[in-house]
């Protein structure tokens, strides 16, 4: 496959940054993560520091009441412009326009869902063991063990209620990903290579 988009949903501390990472170093292809609310922000007009309040977490958690995402993107003068759903709708657009573009890797945000329908997407979902997650975040966080499995928990929570308010699905189903990988098992390198010789064989 000669264009292709890897989307890479993770759990806190399974390492999928870290292989986003390797991946966009070993395929020589752009790197996503946080960029992307700069971009929705640059888009949109709408204050960056708004995007990053929102940025994988809704208000109200899993009973979080945002609609499903439609593709609409509100009109300046609307009420909505800067709700939760608008600005997500503003991230979608950016996370289409790069796979547009070409080759690239982007992590979270539900790209996954949001890219579904294109053949040359590759869904995959980084996740690991609890004490695997907390051994990497207490040493790339510089976390004690309770801290960071308090931290572990939080995180995934929010990154479930934004996947379910956005998509209305479950954001640790299956069905939604192409690879699952278990870092707990499986080295970061390993990873790295499995994803590339899936491309290869597509």
């Amino acid at each position: 496959m000669d264009n292709y988009v890897i989307t890479i949903a993770r759990g806190f501390g399974s390492g999928g940054k870290t292989i986003g990472k390797m991946l966009s170093e070993s395929l020589g292809v752009p790197y996503y993560d946080k960029d992307l609310i700069k971009l929705a922000s640059e888009e949109s007009g709408i204050n960056e520091a708004l995007f990053g309040k929102s940025d994988e977490k809704v208000k109200g958690g899993l009973f979080s009441k945002t609609k499903i995402y439609s593709g609409e993107i509100a009109a300046p003068d609307s009420a909505d412009f800067v709700s939760e759903e608008n600005l997500f709708s503003y991230q979608a657009k950016i996370i289409k326009g790069l796979a547009d573009k070409g080759s690239c890797i982007i992590v979270g945000r539900c790209a996954d869902f949001i890219l579904k329908d294109r053949e040359n997407v590759i869904k995959t979902f980084i996740w690991a063991d609890k004490e695997t997650c907390i051994k990497n975040a207490k040493t790339v966080c510089g976390l004690d063990e309770k801290e960071a499995e308090k931290q572990i928990e939080r995180i995934d929570k929010e990154r479930s209620a934004y996947y379910k308010a956005h998509t209305g699905s479950n954001w640790d189903n299956v069905r939604n990903y192409d690879l699952c990988l278990d870092t707990s098992r499986l080295s970061f390198e390993k990873c790295v290579e499995i994803i590339k010789t899936y491309i290869e064989i597509l």
